[in-house]
């Protein structure tokens, strides 16, 4: 795997570092697909309702150690424990399989998301990423200023829709109490759309938004490494990205073209 150099005077060019999160994310959905439909050792994390496989363990050393050898100085995010500071102003975040459900379940709707940020003062901000989508053998990838890209098709999000003609994907939590609320929302939001779709990868879905297949996304109960690389590639595809904060503290994405953005933030923002 080549190492992307850092340049002292410029850093290294997010082009590149989208090229990384690309190799690395297709060898990840190499070996998930691998062991797709074998037994594998499941414990729970959040509750018992939130999985983790060994199989997410093994994708994310396998990205990790990727990540390691040609960007040493880099710091990292990952949704299995794979945290790290690093020395250079710039961290990957990681999520080895988001959607383990649908993975164990036999369903498609999983990727592998990988995302690198730049720090940005107290805080940091996605500059490239990539989700890979192993059982349809698509790739999304996006940098700073390079578009959102599907192979060789430029992306771009659907606007301006109007609210009812819209079409939403969403998630729910793993906690009860949780998913309680989020159901208040959905049936609330669910008349005033054309319609909803829970397909169970938040990165799967921000990529979905950005190539038209859906209209907008919300969900608040997610975590960084789940729209980290994601968010980057709506946003090239001229999506509007915003933080969406849940009462329970976690913070997710709420994201559209920019009249749809607007008209579904008072419907879904707790």
């Amino acid at each position: 795997m080549p190492v992307v150099a850092n340049s002292p005077a410029r850093g290294p060019a997010a082009a590149d570092l989208a090229e990384l999160a690309v190799e690395v994310a297709q060898a990840a959905g190499a070996l998930l697909l691998a062991r797709a439909g074998t037994a594998l050792t499941v414990t729970t994390k959040s509750s018992g309702t939130d999985p983790v496989s060994e199989a997410d363990r093994a994708a994310e050393a396998l990205l990790v150690d990727a990540l390691l050898r040609a960007r040493p100085g880099d710091g990292l995010l990952g949704e299995e424990g794979a945290d790290r500071a690093g020395t250079t102003g710039l961290r990957w975040v990681v999520d080895p399989l988001d959607g383990t459900v649908n993975y164990l379940y036999g369903l498609p709707g999983w990727t592998v998301s990988v995302a690198c940020e730049q720090r940005e003062g107290d805080g940091w901000r996605g500059i490239a990423g990539a989700v890979h989508h192993p059982p349809a053998g698509e790739t999304f990838r996006a940098w700073q200023g390079g578009g959102a890209w599907s192979g060789e098709r430029r992306l771009r999000v659907n606007d301006p829709v109007a609210l009812d003609r819209a079409l939403i994907a969403t998630g729910f939590g793993y906690l009860p109490q949780v998913r309680a609320r989020q159901a208040g929302v959905a049936a609330a939001l669910l008349p005033r759309v054309r319609d909803l779709r829970r397909i169970g990868s938040a990165a799967l879905d921000l990529c979905l938004v950005a190539a038209g297949r859906v209209d907008g996304y919300y969900e608040d109960s997610c975590s960084r490494w789940d729209w980290a690389a994601g968010a980057v590639v709506a946003g090239e595809a001229g999506a509007v990205v915003t933080p969406l904060a849940s009462p329970e503290g976690a913070v997710g994405a709420l994201a559209a073209g920019p009249a749809l953005h607007a008209a579904l933030r008072p419907h879904v923002q707790p």
